[in-house]
């Protein structure tokens, strides 16, 4: 019955693609840190705060390489995340992820800081990742990993896993490493 409407045949019209993960204000006038692999394709980014307000986002600029990216939302007087020192993270430490894993906002999951500086292997990197064992899963992308103090010390980036699911090792870019790349974004629009 669909065939001479194009539903379900190749070429046909298809629903746009949709994506999600998440993010985090870091400037009270509407910069937004996420990760690059979360914007990189779209042709729009809407953010939808956790009081519920959407808002169409500008991209700044992605920086493949970090995996990072900066949005720009229109707003004022927003909340912002405290940043705090990722160099100061030690093995064993507890920290905390919030995201909206498969589309469930605003979840928190916990663990600890697995190793500090890790590589992982791929020569186009250079980031010195923050290995957690924090369940991070689809969705989870772009939040931030918060030490016991409140303040942000990561951004969930990867998982390791051989199954494509949560296998009990994820991956965090430290903070410093992050806002270094948004201030060039920002002030150059490239790395």
């Amino acid at each position: 019955f669909f065939r001479g409407f194009g539903f379900g045949e190749r070429g046909g019209p298809q629903p746009p693609a949709r994506g999600e993960g998440s993010g985090f204000v870091v400037s009270a006038d509407g910069y937004i840190l996420t990760n690059a692999h979360v914007v990189a394709d779209a042709r729009e980014v809407t953010v939808r705060t956790t009081d519920r307000r959407e808002y169409r986002a500008k991209l700044v600029g992605i920086d493949a390489r970090t995996d990072v990216a900066v949005l720009k939302i229109d707003a004022k007087d927003l909340p912002v995340v405290r940043m705090g020192d990722p160099q100061g993270l030690k093995a064993g430490e507890w920290v905390i992820a919030i995201g909206s894993p498969f589309g469930f906002e605003n979840s928190v999951t916990a663990g600890i800081v697995s190793a500090t500086a890790r590589s992982l292997g791929t020569p186009d990197t250079y980031t010195p990742f923050i290995q957690t064992d924090v369940a991070v899963n689809p969705g989870n992308s772009g939040g931030p990993l918060f030490n016991l103090r409140g303040e942000v010390v990561g951004i969930n980036s990867q998982i390791y896993s051989r199954t494509g699911g949560y296998q009990g090792v994820s991956f965090a870019i430290p903070i410093d490493v992050a806002i270094n790349v948004k201030d060039q974004l920002v002030a150059n629009g490239h790395v």
